[in-house]
């Protein structure tokens, strides 16, 4: 129960979902409570904290701002270091957007178990929520309720015959991300890229990092990785997502129908209620935790 780190660098290239842009991201080792960093080395190594705070837009991804300098599509990497167990990295990039590899955190878990992670000295420390906390914005819903686990239970509803409703029970916890959601793969519709390309977005989409769907099938000639992979995407975008808490969480998420709007705005919702939460650290049981600071 003690902060991690990577036990060396790891270095990837590929292209933003997004932009199309080709990027270099090199991944460092980073000293206990640092969280998650991203360095933009086209910019003087300008520093973008991996925060709620910097959160600036959520249509298709979930994109950081600081003092003006944008990072795009950063939920699939963050969920592969929280799935990891990885506390603390410096994130180095040459371009606006973490690359979409094939576009689910599998190439970055990968890489990470091959490097493999190095215990640090300094506990772990926890966001553990105390009391319900709940958003809606028309039919999307997500609340957070008390649990000595990260747990994540995701419905979806899709007027497709390949979706459909799904639901999703999620426990993270010894190696789950990586059994059980870390290879689901983002999804779009072919109706939509018309929409998305006049808008200067899915530039760099292909069937090789999204499943492309139509009205009654798919584009893609390789099967599904899940018959439901589509609720363990959203799952991954979760976790991604609420990887900008700074710590993991220890909390029940319900979600239903949710975005990275909605997973932005549950956020804020619940640091804003002080009461609602604490940050704890773990003592190494198990469920065996300390109060790091007062609310």
């Amino acid at each position: 129960m003690k902060q991690t780190t990577l036990a060396q660098p790891i270095e990837i290239s590929g292209t933003g979902l997004h932009t199309g842009v080709a990027v270099n991201l090199t991944l460092r080792a980073a000293p206990p409570n640092t969280g998650y960093i991203f360095v933009r080395t086209d910019l003087d190594n300008f520093e973008i904290p991996a925060s709620i705070e910097y959160v600036s837009h959520c249509s298709y991804a979930t994109t950081l701002m600081r003092k003006g300098v944008v990072l795009s599509t950063c939920e699939h990497l963050l969920a592969a270091l929280r799935g990891a167990g990885v506390d603390n990295c410096f994130i180095e990039l040459d371009n606006i957007e973490i690359p979409i590899m094939d576009g689910s955190s599998e190439n970055f878990l990968e890489d990470i178990e091959r490097v493999g992670i190095t215990e640090q000295d300094a506990p772990r420390r926890f966001l553990k929520v105390l009391e319900t906390i709940a958003y809606q914005d028309g039919d999307r819903k997500m609340s957070i309720e008390p649990s000595n686990a990260c747990a994540v239970e995701c419905a979806i509803d899709f007027p497709h015959p390949l979706i459909n409703q799904q639901t999703l029970q999620f426990t993270l916890e010894n190696g789950s991300f990586g059994r059980e959601i870390g290879s689901a793969r983002t999804f779009g519709f072919t109706r939509e890229i018309e929409t998305l390309r006049k808008a200067n977005l899915a530039l760099g989409g292909s069937l090789d990092n999204a499943i492309v769907l139509t009205d009654d099938g798919m584009l893609n000639e390789q099967p599904l990785r899940y018959p439901d992979e589509f609720v363990r995407h959203k799952t991954l975008d979760i976790i991604g997502d609420f990887a900008l808490l700074g710590m993991p969480f220890l909390g029940k998420l319900k979600a239903e129908k949710s975005g990275h709007a909605v997973h932005a705005a549950m956020m804020s919702k619940l640091l804003k209620t002080e009461s609602a939460w604490k940050i704890v650290e773990a003592r190494g049981d198990d469920n065996d935790f300390v109060s790091a600071r007062a609310n």
